[in-house]
């Protein structure tokens, strides 16, 4: 898209949205970044994120770390480019932990050694897609797109919490002071509906609450083939109606 930009985002560490509904079962995927200056790239929104993908693994993947690979467009360019730093012998003793049925595909056509993700495990880096940044808080909603194949969101989720530095990489129109859309939050499944009631009151007039459904249409109940997660869940969509205010708002 001409005139677009793309940027990646430093963080030394991310913590959880808080949300006193959180203790009845609700985990939100929306994360929260602390404030630094982004970076921007070229004129052009595909050179831009391969631009913006390759100074993600310049500046910050060293030889001997376990790496978070994300998922989405701008992710598989940082995770060839990292396959091919690799190739070259810039980079050595690399381990990838990836967080989509996608990235882990990607990672072993690149040459990148991939291990599975464990509670304990300390991964040193991870980069991801973000669906959106709010410019100035670094607020970033994760979790809007369909899933992959196996695609776990609190795996991803928990992948990008426990890395010791974090970056994500976006296009310009992603980096915005006016926040719009969705935010995804997963949901027990036995008691969904009364949560799904309990947000719709939260957000009375500002959003609607859709449960998420497989595919064909989408609705206030998921239509035919509501979503179920690996883990049992469901995915509400919070559809924003008016301008996100505050997205991080307690």
């Amino acid at each position: 898209m001409a005139g677009a930009s793309a940027s990646f985002f430093p963080a030394q560490h991310i913590s959880p949205i808080r949300r006193n509904i959180l203790s009845r079962g609700l985990s939100s995927v929306r994360t929260r970044l602390p404030t630094s200056k982004p970076m921007a790239c070229a004129p052009d929104a595909a050179p831009d994120l391969l631009q913006a993908a390759k100074l993600t693994v310049d500046n910050y993947v060293r030889s001997g770390m376990v790496v978070g690979l994300g998922s989405g467009h701008a992710s598989g360019l940082a995770i060839q480019y990292l396959g091919k730093r690799m190739r070259e012998g810039a980079l050595k003793d690399i381990v990838g932990i990836p967080m989509s049925v996608s990235s882990a595909s990607e990672a072993a056509k690149s040459g990148i050694p991939l291990d599975h993700y464990e509670d304990n495990l300390q991964i040193d880096f991870a980069f991801d897609d973000a669906d959106i940044i709010e410019e100035g808080t670094l607020n970033a909603v994760i979790g809007r797109q369909k899933l992959d194949g196996g695609e776990s969101i609190i795996q991803k989720k928990s992948i990008v919490k426990t890395a010791s530095k974090l970056a994500f990489i976006v296009s310009d129109k992603q980096y915005t002071r006016d926040l719009d859309g969705s935010v995804p939050v997963l949901v027990n499944c036995g008691n969904w509906m009364e949560t799904a009631e309990e947000i719709d009151d939260l957000f009375l007039g500002d959003a609607e609450v859709w449960r998420r459904p497989t595919s064909g249409h989408a609705g206030p109940l998921g239509g035919n083939f509501p979503l179920v997660t690996k883990e049992g869940h469901h995915i509400l969509d919070v559809i924003f109606t008016s301008p996100i205010l505050d997205l991080d708002a307690p």
